[in-house]
């Protein structure tokens, strides 16, 4: 997201330097795309880059206005020697981002984890990228990558965005590194090159500028102790000195200089479902959060153990329970200030939503007694009925509509987790929110 923030506005604004700037050649000339918010973008043709009239500047670019938690898949891909075909994702992270509380989370994943990728079994998590380029699964490798991570975590994945290796380069290459504190000096004679050879890597303990080969390097080895979980600790903390370098006033310059040839490289070297404008307010979003509301979780040892498979693989093995509880806690909604709970009951009356009650257990007029029950506490309960199934060990949410309060009222009622709670369209009745029972419902 910052390649892509820094690839566009940075592009518009050197727009009045560009009669003096080295890196923008003699067929850069004006052009006038549009992105789907009406903002001006640049365009590609003919090889050359094109930069629309007039500039623009972060403060500029129209707010996010959803309000719904966003989940990323973000993939760092492994291309070497140029090839074509079906290649790996080397690095696996999720972010989570809140836009009302103006919080975000990363969550690494290890590249080694085993866990079921739909239609194609057990394996480790980063072949589900292989696999879907390889057999041309809907979608890709960028679609498989997204349902195996839905399934494993349990939560929606918004948009995914596959990077190269050589984009990162660029990035870093271009903002003039970026600065990292080293724990732990790293001799690494087998790192791999970019061609299946090696090219030795070594780092020393303390603080460092790190060019972007570097920083790639010291993002993928795995030559110490923890192996791909320390790598994947790593990873998120060059991420982080990423944005701390590009958001310095003084690397500013520097980036303006060099936003033509970025635009370039993120068209040649990133894949993404965002559209320009989607990215661009996410981007500016996630610019606007404090550094302290952005929190950085790695699936280590506490929630992995190694493993051997029955044909020598080495995985990693996940502690589900453990995992469970970790997704609930990165992943669920800020706590609702009290404030606010205590206007829900009024919320409830303004949106005067039509509840329906369906049964997803075995138990007999569950739903009935639940509706008796909701009645009490003056939720408008106008349909009760039975679920597709009655196998739901969890109880649900379906708000189809607009009707925050409500939901907010029963997931506070009913003691829902905040991620059993989803919108949908075309309710199958005459009502506005949905609850479907599960086992672990119990009328108070």
């Amino acid at each position: 997201m910052l390649l892509i923030l820094s690839s566009t506005w940075l592009f518009r604004t050197v727009r009045g330097l560009a009669s003096v700037s080295d890196g923008v050649g003699p067929d850069f000339n004006p052009g006038t795309g549009q992105t789907g918010s009406g903002q001006l973008a640049p365009e590609i043709t003919g090889g050359t880059v094109a930069a629309p009239s007039g500039s623009i500047s972060p403060e500029t670019i129209p707010d996010w206005v959803g309000t719904e938690r966003l989940n990323i898949l973000l993939l760092g891909v492994d291309l070497r020697c140029d090839e074509e075909g079906p290649t790996h994702s080397d690095t696996i992270m999720v972010a989570t981002i809140d836009p009302l509380s103006r919080t975000g989370a990363l969550l690494s994943l290890p590249r080694d984890l085993w866990v079921e990728i739909p239609d194609f079994g057990v394996n480790r998590i980063n072949q589900a990228y292989f696999l879907g380029q390889a057999y041309e699964y809907p979608g890709g490798g960028p679609q498989l990558a997204v349902e195996t991570v839905e399934a494993f975590l349990g939560i929606p994945i918004h948009y995914y965005v596959a990077v190269d290796f050589q984009a990162f380069i660029d990035f870093v290459d271009l903002m003039g590194g970026i600065v990292v504190e080293v724990p732990e000096r790293i001799e690494d004679p087998s790192y791999p090159d970019n061609c299946y050879g090696y090219d030795p890597f070594t780092i020393d303990v303390g603080q460092q500028r790190l060019d972007g080969a570097t920083a790639l390097k010291y993002a993928r080895t795995r030559a110490t102790f923890g192996g791909d979980v320390d790598r994947a600790g790593r990873q998120q903390q060059v991420i982080m000195a990423v944005r701390d370098q590009a958001t310095q006033l003084d690397t500013l310059p520097q980036l303006l200089f060099s936003a033509p040839q970025l635009w370039q490289s993120f068209q040649a070297h990133v894949d993404t479902n965002m559209q320009l404008d989607e990215a661009l307010q996410l981007g500016n979003l996630v610019r606007q959060m404090p550094r302290e509301n952005l929190r950085n979780v790695v699936l280590d040892y506490s929630y992995v153990y190694n493993d051997t498979t029955f044909d020598g693989q080495q995985v990693l093995v996940p502690v589900r329970e453990k995992v469970r509880a970790l997704r609930d806690e990165v992943f669920a909604p800020p706590t609702v200030p009290t404030p606010v709970i205590e206007a829900l009951p009024t919320a409830i009356t303004v949106e005067d939503a039509r509840v329906a009650v369906f049964n997803g257990t075995p138990t007999f007029g569950l739903a009935a007694d639940t509706q008796a029950y909701l009645l009490t506490e003056n939720v408008n309960v106008t349909e009760i009925g039975n679920a597709d199934s009655a196998t739901y060990t969890s109880t649900q949410i379906i708000d189809y509509g607009s009707h925050p309060g409500t939901v907010q009222y029963l997931v506070r009622l009913m003691n829902i987790p905040p991620l059993n709670v989803s919108t949908g369209s075309n309710p199958a009745g005459n009502f506005d929110v949905l609850i479907i029972l599960g086992s672990d419902w119990q009328i108070p």
